[in-house]
């Protein structure tokens, strides 16, 4: 197994590689009435002002009339492409504003697990297989699942009811390589309808936070190491937050220094 360095690779990472990297979006579009998680209502975006009525405010000049139009976005913090902040988790946690920018970016790797059922488990033994398959030892990386979940069912209803989940082991094995970050396809980490939440109780006793709703998985499978970001908003006291979610896709670094 070729076994790369996480270190290495946020060392290597120059301009120039971001520059000519490939990026994939991970991210869904948010829209009124979208699916969301069973538990939350799904947002609502609806016009505050269009051009067709800030027409007549009387903005601009007489020859170059000037017009806005703004949305009012109401929604769930948890809907969509978004990340947990500690306090969601428990009451003693961090908020969304208070957890260091370098927690929502890094080397990253995406582990294969399109062979777990809908309502299926992703335990440990799934883990080491993929780790293996994918060629890089799991160290510090954010690690991404990709369970083809999405893909066989966005936009019908079982997208909400039918997501697997990781198991408590399987987060403590992320854990114990030193992963602190981890991200999902689906509503949640845990398995639909469950009343346990061992995923999530898990990120709160080691202090982890996770990604759900990640999209487009599938075109990280298999490309080795990349870079991950998922940046949220500052909301004060935030359990969570929308997020932007990319990867850049290049060159290894490893291939990079053999080259140099």
């Amino acid at each position: 197994m070729c076994v790369h360095s996480v270190v290495e690779e946020a060392q290597l990472l120059s301009l120039d590689d971001l520059r000519s990297s490939r990026v994939v979006d991970l991210t869904l579009e948010i829209s009124s009435g979208m699916p969301t998680h069973a538990s939350f209502p799904p947002p609502l975006i609806e016009p505050f002002a269009t051009h067709e009525s800030s027409i007549h405010e009387g903005l601009g000049t007489d020859s170059d009339r000037h017009s806005y139009a703004v949305n009012q976005l109401t929604m769930m913090e948890h809907v969509g492409t978004h990340v947990d902040a500690p306090l969601h988790f428990g009451p003693a946690g961090a908020g969304i504003d208070e957890v260091g920018l370098e927690w929502f970016h890094g080397p990253a790797v995406c582990l294969d697990l399109r062979h777990i059922p809908d309502l299926g488990d992703i335990d440990t033994g799934d883990l080491e297989e993929a780790e293996l398959a994918a060629g890089i030892r799991i160290t510090s990386h954010v690690v991404l699942l990709c369970t083809g979940f999405h893909a066989r069912h966005w936009p019908r209803p079982e997208v909400v009811t039918r997501n697997p989940g990781l198991t408590a082991e399987a987060t403590r094995w992320l854990a114990d390589r030193g992963s602190r970050v981890h991200g999902v396809e689906g509503p949640s980490t845990d398995k639909a309808g469950t009343r346990e939440f061992p995923n999530h109780r898990v990120c709160r006793d080691l202090g982890l936070i996770h990604y759900e709703w990640l999209v487009n998985l599938e075109q990280l499978v298999g490309v080795g190491p990349f870079y991950f970001v998922g940046l949220p908003l500052k909301l004060r006291h935030g359990t969570g937050s929308p997020v932007r979610a990319v990867a850049l896709v290049g060159e290894s670094p490893s291939s990079h220094r053999r080259r140099s």
